[in-house]
């Protein structure tokens, strides 16, 4: 029996589709997922998402945010999503760049913006990762 899957922005549906099992990056580290997995709440840290569909491996990167595992339904919600090809290095290292030279002046920022500017490097961080890696 297999899996869905949705990953899920702010923006829009990043994906949705029936896969055999997909591993995803939670604060305690990667948590499998198969058919037949128990319910589970868990918390979505910046990372590596990987999808096994066909005896192929599909990478995505995500941001921080909430995995729900229910039945055979895995639905992620999370701050930002992209597909590994998708990926830019260029744009993404001057984002990152730009995230890090405000949080320089963090002083007279307030706390939502710290933690959304830190969120920026965390997922910079987890694409560039990903992106450099599979070369």
């Amino acid at each position: 029996m297999p899996l869905v899957l949705e990953i899920v922005t702010p923006a829009a549906r990043v994906y949705s589709d029936t896969i055999d099992s997909v591993v995803i990056p939670t604060l305690e580290g990667e948590i499998g997922i198969l058919p037949g997995h128990i319910p589970l709440l868990t918390q979505v840290d910046a990372g590596e998402l990987r999808v096994m569909k066909g005896g192929k491996v599909e990478g995505l990167v995500v941001g921080a945010g909430f995995a729900q595992i229910a039945k055979d339904k895995v639905s992620v919600l999370t701050e930002s999503a992209i597909e590994e090809e998708k990926i830019d290095e260029n744009i993404v290292e001057e984002a990152m760049r730009r995230a890090e030279d405000a949080l320089r002046g963090k002083e007279s920022l307030e706390p939502a913006e710290i933690e959304r500017l830190e969120g920026i490097v965390r997922f910079s961080v987890a694409q560039l990762g990903v992106k450099r890696r599979r070369r």
